[in-house]
């Protein structure tokens, strides 16, 4: 066996490296997995543009992983072994604060995720710690179910977590503000829940584009469209049952009051920067429409179950949300397309079983 595999490691902002390191132990409680593929996030083209104080650097990145276990240690919880396809909650809870006890794992006061606190996914092998493990945040994966399609069950869950927070019913008409890849996966997985008419804004012509190959009722352009008479006018004036933004701007946020319907939610799925992440919105708009304002942030072990049945049972196009596949040495080449917009979701086979 060999002790030395190639990884993705992030030293700083702008240093990323392709490195040669040691293959991971499994060590007592824990699992080592073969990882042959893991996506590419804009969290981790963040970190490489920006930096991230949260990565314990020098690390190996990346958390959107699947693999085949390779060695599971005597004590390991969870009933792995050797040839089981596995995938990650990889945002690893410590299972003992207020949060934990509640099963909001994805809250917990002490978040540890892989990629960031453990080395994570970018590379031939990784070993899942014990505490994933105790915690339920491993899950199984259908052997019939390819690599490429596994890895995206980490951000299907993400989308599992805001269609539920959303309250997404049977026959809705569901808005979704943002058609980058996450945008797409929660319109994709509002559909799978249901919903009967979905529509999706996007500014940007590329996106646009892209999100024609996926069966959406309305892909509409909010600086020509007039967005609020077209979600008016497919709800007879009512406005969207559910509204979610997955567009990291404050303009879609502070407009999806408007068009939502009375009782109806609005998801803040997606994240403003630091330093402008205030809104001015009208208070009387959610008084007097008893409207649900929520926000969805990272997922569980519950969601990742549900977004692998979703994969698995091809309730969603996974395929086509998989734009590039590329090798693990090729990292800078996947920033290159997820800047550029030419990508949707890039996986790097990181090793071939």
């Amino acid at each position: 066996m060999h002790s030395i595999m190639q990884a993705v490691v992030y030293h700083a902002p702008g240093d990323i490296r392709v490195e040669e390191i040691a293959k991971p132990e499994c060590r007592q409680g824990e699992l080592l997995v073969r990882a042959d593929a893991c996506a590419v996030c804009g969290t981790d083209l963040k970190s490489k543009l920006h930096g991230n104080a949260r990565i314990k650097a020098p690390l190996v990145m990346g958390h959107e992983f699947t693999g085949i276990v390779e060695a599971a240690s005597p004590d390991a919880v969870g009933g792995f072994a050797p040839g089981d396809r596995v995938v990650m909650a990889t945002t690893i809870a410590c299972g003992q604060c207020f949060y934990c006890r509640r099963g909001w794992r994805n809250l917990c006061e002490n978040l540890a995720p892989m990629g960031f606190s453990y080395p994570g996914g970018m590379a031939e092998y990784t070993a899942i710690p014990a505490l994933a493990l105790e915690g339920g945040h491993v899950i199984k994966v259908p052997k019939h179910v390819e690599a490429e399609h596994a890895a995206l069950a980490e951000p299907v869950s993400c989308a599992v977590n805001s269609i539920r927070q959303s309250n997404v019913q049977q026959g809705d008409t569901v808005l979704v503000m943002g058609a980058g890849p996450m945008g797409l996966l929660n319109a994709l997985v509002a559909r799978a829940a249901g919903a009967a008419v979905v529509l999706l804004s996007e500014p940007n012509p590329l996106r646009r584009k892209q999100a024609e190959q996926f069966d959406l009722d309305w892909i509409l352009d909010p600086e020509t469209d007039d967005v609020l008479q077209i979600v008016h006018g497919a709800t007879e004036g009512r406005g969207a049952d559910v509204v979610i933004v997955a567009a990291p701007a404050v303009q879609p946020q502070e407009q999806a009051l408007s068009l939502v319907r009375r009782r109806g939610s609005v998801c803040l799925f997606a994240s403003l920067p630091i330093g402008k992440s205030m809104l001015a919105i009208d208070s009387r708009i959610l008084h007097y429409g008893e409207i649900r304002l929520v926000s969805s942030s990272d997922s569980t072990p519950e969601h990742v179950r549900e977004a692998v049945e979703i994969i698995a049972t091809k309730q969603i196009p996974v395929d086509k949300v998989v734009s590039h596949c590329l090798p693990l040495g090729e990292i800078d080449r996947a920033f290159a397309l997820m800047m550029s917009g030419e990508a949707l979701r890039v996986v790097l086979v990181c090793s071939i079983l």
